[in-house]
C-alpha cells in the first residue's frame, strides 16, 4: 500500500501536476478529433477488407493501445506483444496489424525515450555504457527487422498468423519465467537476443521488449537505463521495418494506425514515471499471464 501512496502521492505533485494539465486538453482535443472522423478514417484502410467498426471500434482500439503502450513504456515491454493477438482476435490481418504496431512505436519510442530522459531514467550525455549499448542493439535492429519484413510478405496470412501467435506464446512463457529472475547467458549473448528481437519485432509487430530488457539487465545495465534504452532501440527497429513494408508492401492501413497511434502516445508521459514506483515482478507476472491467454486465444481462432 505504501507503494501505491507514493505513486499517488507523485502524479499529484508539481512539476507532474503541470503535466497532468498539459496532458488533459491532449486527451479532449485527440478524441475531439478522431471521434467525428471516424467515417473517412475507413477510407484510408489502405486495401484492407476489414476496418475500424463504428465508434466502439475505434475507441477500443484507442483504448488498447493506451494500455499496452503504459505496460510498454513502464516495464519495457508488453506493447506488441499484447497488442497483435488482440487485434487479430478483432479480425484484422497480420499484414494490416504489424505496419500499423510498427508506425505507432516507431512514434511512442521516440517520445518514451526523451521522456524517460527528462525524468532522470537515462543519462545519455554522461553515460558511456547506455550510448554503447543503444548504438549496439540499433546496429542489430536493421538486420533483424529487414530479414523479418522479407520473410512476412512472403508468407501467406495463415503461416505468418500461426508464427505471430507462436512468438505471443514463447514470449508470455519467458516473460512468466523471468518474472521473479534473471536468466544468466554467456558473454556475447545479448548480441543473439538483439538479432532474435528486432526479428520477431519485424515479424510480427510484438516480442521485442522483453527480451531486450531482459538481456540487457543481466548484462549489467540499471533497469530504470535498461527500460529507457528499450524504448529508443525499438523506435529504431519499427523504423526499419516500417520502411521495409513500405518499400515492399506498401502503406499501412491508416484506419487502424492512427487510432493506435493517438492512444499509445497518450500513455507514454505517465509511464515514464510509473517505472519508480510499481514492483516490476508483479506486472511483468501479469502481462505474461495476459499474453497467453491471448495467444491462446488467437490460436484457438487460427484453427477453427
Amino acid at each position: 500500500m505504501a507503494r501505491y501512496a507514493t505513486l499517488i502521492t507523485t502524479c499529484v505533485d508539481f512539476p507532474h501536476r503541470r503535466r497532468l494539465l498539459l496532458w488533459l486538453p491532449c486527451l479532449v482535443l485527440t478524441l475531439a478529433v478522431l471521434i467525428p472522423s471516424q467515417g473517412w478514417l475507413s477510407q484510408w484502410a489502405g486495401g484492407s477488407s476489414v476496418t475500424v467498426a463504428g465508434l466502439t471500434g475505434l475507441l477500443a482500439i484507442f483504448a488498447a493501445a493506451m494500455a499496452c503502450e503504459y505496460m510498454d513504456s513502464s516495464l519495457g515491454m508488453g506493447y506488441g506483444t499484447t497488442l497483435t493477438p488482440v487485434l487479430l482476435i478483432a479480425g484484422f490481418s497480420p499484414m494490416d496489424i504489424v505496419p500499423a504496431v510498427l508506425f505507432s512505436e516507431l512514434v511512442t519510442g521516440t517520445a518514451a525515450g526523451l521522456l524517460h530522459q527528462r525524468d532522470g531514467n537515462l543519462d545519455l550525455a554522461r553515460d558511456r555504457q547506455a550510448r554503447k549499448t543503444l548504438l549496439l542493439l540499433a546496429a542489430l535492429s536493421a538486420g533483424g527487422a529487414l530479414a523479418a519484413v522479407l520473410l512476412a510478405v512472403r508468407l501467406s496470412g495463415d503461416w505468418l498468423g500461426l508464427m505471430i501467435v507462436g512468438i505471443v506464446l514463447g514470449m508470455g512463457v519467458v516473460t512468466l519465467l523471468t518474472a521473479r529472475r534473471q536468466v544468466r547467458y554467456r558473454a556475447g549473448g545479448i548480441l543473439a537476443v538483439g538479432l532474435v528481437a528486432a526479428f520477431n519485432k519485424g515479424l510480427s509487430g510484438g516480442g521485442y521488449g522483453p527480451l531486450v530488457t531482459a538481456g540487457q539487465v543481466v548484462s549489467g545495465v540499471p533497469a530504470r537505463a535498461a527500460v529507457a534504452i528499450t524504448s529508443i532501440a525499438e523506435a529504431l527497429t519499427c523504423l526499419v521495418g516500417l520502411t521495409g513494408y513500405l518499400l515492399i508492401a506498401g502503406g499501412p492501413n491508416w484506419a487502424l494506425t492512427l487510432p493506435l497511434t493517438a492512444g499509445a502516445l497518450l500513455s507514454v508521459p505517465w509511464a515514464t514515471l510509473t517505472i519508480r514506483h510499481l514492483p516490476e515482478t508483479w506486472i511483468r507476472a501479469g502481462v505474461g499471464v495476459l499474453t497467453l491467454v491471448l495467444g491462446l486465444v488467437s490460436l484457438l481462432k487460427l484453427l477453427r
